[in-house]
């Protein structure tokens, strides 16, 4: 690249720092071309996409983004880095990273901002196997709701009973 071409790609690549809700840097050593693909076209079904960046341009971005110097650090940024952002949902696209990862054993999580909280690789993980947004709130609704399903069925039993006893009475 050009230092013209480096410097609006460092640019374009700040503004989407800054809009991402959540980002994740993965190592993709490993991975083919063909299972590269695979990963972006999965990614872009949930509203993510994935960057392959030159380690230095991503920090110089990452910079001017104001983003937190621990998760940028030389250490994080060695080897093949990809970044990893999304603007809408803040979840669903590490699920999608960590079920890939099961699958073909790569990419490997590094380092990540979720909604603005740093997250290593352990937090990440924990993320991934996380169930839905949909399936959770189900699942709160359902604890919910359980207390007034039982009193219902309390009651609903003991009406039940009484009338037994008056058809016993009657008949």
């Amino acid at each position: 690249m050009k230092k013209a071409e480096k410097v609006l790609f460092t640019d374009n690549l700040t503004a989407e720092l800054k809009a991402a809700k959540s980002l994740v840097l993965i190592n993709y050593t490993g991975l083919s071309v063909k299972s590269q693909q695979e990963l972006k076209k999965r990614l872009s079904g949930v509203g993510a996409k994935m960057l392959v960046v030159k380690n230095t341009l991503l920090k110089r971005a990452s910079e001017a983004a104001k983003i937190d110097k621990e998760v940028m650090t030389d250490e994080v940024l060695s080897g093949q880095t990809a970044l990893v952002v999304s603007e809408s949902d803040p979840i669903s696209f590490i699920q999608v990273i960590g079920k890939f990862a099961k699958e073909f054993e790569v990419p490997k999580m590094k380092v990540g901002i979720v909604e603005g909280s740093f997250q290593d690789s352990d937090k990440l993980a924990k993320l991934s196997t996380l169930p839905g947004r949909d399936v959770l709130l189900s699942q709160l609704l359902g604890s919910l709701m359980s207390p007034s399903y039982g009193l219902v069925g309390t009651l609903n039993g003991n009406l039940q009973k009484l009338i037994y006893v008056l058809s016993q009475k009657a008949g």
